[in-house]
């Protein structure tokens, strides 16, 4: 069997290891083709394109007429180089490290011609090997190139433009010229830092754009859970209140039948077993719940007396329309329809849908007027609650924002649902609807692919 694939594959090694570093990453910097588009302008769109457009036929004209007059190289020659050197400019749109390569080999070309015509004695005194016109064009060049790519990069493509202007003036030379590769060289470093300052400007600000977002996002996703956890806690009391219920239920039932059954007995045993099971396993996720979220106002080692004080229902709806027309708003209420006892939850969340609209009217609208209105139906409840605008200017409020979101939060939980929008004039409404059963839980999955 032969080694000789295998040994092939060593030298190889060996040999891509021989090579440096900085050179292999140049050569991948550098030797490229791929696209890398000038995006257009935020406020004038394709404005700059069109300004590369017109600046590289200005430049063409320009160069053509150096060539052909000063250069003395022939029309032919004149047009190619010219072509190839405006050429670059526009190709640099989309590819520029191709440009760059372009606009080096038509520079080349066209410094080569003119070497002769210098070394023949046809002229003299001509600024070689780059004249102002190619210096005009490869400075667009690189500056175009410095805008898309890494500073490295950019840093390599005018390193070889300088190798090749060390190249042509240092090491090949001329005759009766006007030395320009300095002072070219020193002019090319100008897009370079210009064009990578730039870039890093527009990526600086892309990334805080991108940051600002996510903190947005992060913020509305945290304040969202934290409703959702002050909602269970606040619901912990009517489902332990069915709990408790059930397992009082479960203990008495057994005494109510003459006579019951072994069998009856171990169910009703095992009924009460799982809802005290199940009220212990209630009480500890609240525990982490107030541990980990506490509500506004409410330590995390707050007395149980506190922790456990009866949530509000409807009932208390007058006691809190007095308390908010005590802060200075006024407020009007109506009731239609036959009323009459809700579930818990929904009385609950009909109760801090309106505790919450009736304090962002205060905090937002200050001098408003307020009207509240709760509609019983055979279904459910519909709860609405309107404000004028406001006859003053809101002061700053430090509050995050999200109160919206927890009314649409309650709503969506019992199978709701909450609309809020500007309203006549300069008012707001929040209408919402609470059905008085709840549907089953497949349809309340949350909307925003939040846990």
């Amino acid at each position: 069997m032969s080694r000789t694939g295998p040994r092939l594959n060593r030298v190889a090694d060996k040999g891509a290891a021989a090579v440096p570093r900085w050179l292999r990453v140049a050569r991948a910097d550098l030797l490229t083709v791929r696209a890398d588009p000038l995006p257009p302008s935020k406020w004038l769109r394709w404005v700059p394109h069109g300004s590369v457009f017109l600046a590289a036929f200005g430049l063409f004209f320009g160069d053509l007429e150096q060539l052909q007059e000063y250069g003395k190289i022939g029309d032919g020659n004149a047009l190619l180089v010219a072509l190839g050197q405006c050429g670059a400019a526009v190709l640099a749109l989309r590819r520029p490290v191709p440009a760059l390569w372009l606009s080096l080999v038509a520079s080349l070309a066209g410094a080569v011609l003119a070497r002769r015509m210098l070394m023949a004695g046809q002229i003299d005194g001509f600024p070689w090997p780059w004249h102002p016109w190619v210096i005009a064009t490869h400075t667009l060049v690189l500056l175009l190139l410095a805008l898309r790519v890494p500073t490295r990069v950019s840093v390599e493509a005018w390193a070889a433009t300088a190798l090749l202007t060390y190249v042509l003036q240092g090491l090949w030379g001329a005759w009766n010229y006007s030395a320009t590769g300095q002072s070219a060289v020193v002019l090319f470093a100008v897009p370079v830092v210009l064009g990578s300052a730039l870039r890093g400007l527009r990526e600086a600000r892309a990334e805080l754009r991108e940051q600002t977002t996510l903190t947005a996002e992060e913020r509305a996703r945290r304040t969202l859970l934290e409703e959702r956890g002050r909602i269970a806690r606040e619901l912990h009391d009517v489902v332990a209140h069915h709990m408790s219920v059930i397992s009082i239920q479960a203990q008495v039932a057994p005494h109510l039948v003459r006579d019951p059954s072994d069998e009856l007995k171990e169910n009703l045993a095992g009924i009460r077993q799982n809802a005290v099971e199940a009220l212990t396993e209630l009480r500890r996720v609240l525990d982490v719940l107030r541990s980990e979220h506490p509500a506004p106002g409410e330590q995390a080692d707050a007395p149980d007396t506190a922790r456990h004080a009866p949530q509000p229902t409807l009932d208390r709806l007058d006691a809190l329309v007095e308390n908010t027309r005590a802060a200075g708003l006024t407020v009007t209420t109506e009731i239609s329809g036959e009323r009459r006892p809700l579930p818990p939850g929904v009385e609950l969340s009909a109760y801090r849908i309106v505790q919450e609209a009736l304090s962002n009217v205060l905090r937002h609208a200050p001098g408003a007027t307020a009207h509240v209105t709760l509609a019983y139906d055979p279904r459910g409840l519909r709860v609405e609650v309107v404000n004028t605008g406001a006859a003053r200017e809101a002061p700053p409020s430090s509050g995050a924002g999200h109160g919206l979101l927890g009314m649409r939060e309650r709503a969506v939980m019992l199978g709701g649902r909450l609309t809020a929008g500007p309203w006549t004039g300069r008012g707001y409404k929040v209408d919402a609807y609470l059905p008085a059963s709840t549907p089953p839980a497949s349809e309340l999955a949350p909307q925003d692919g939040t846990a």
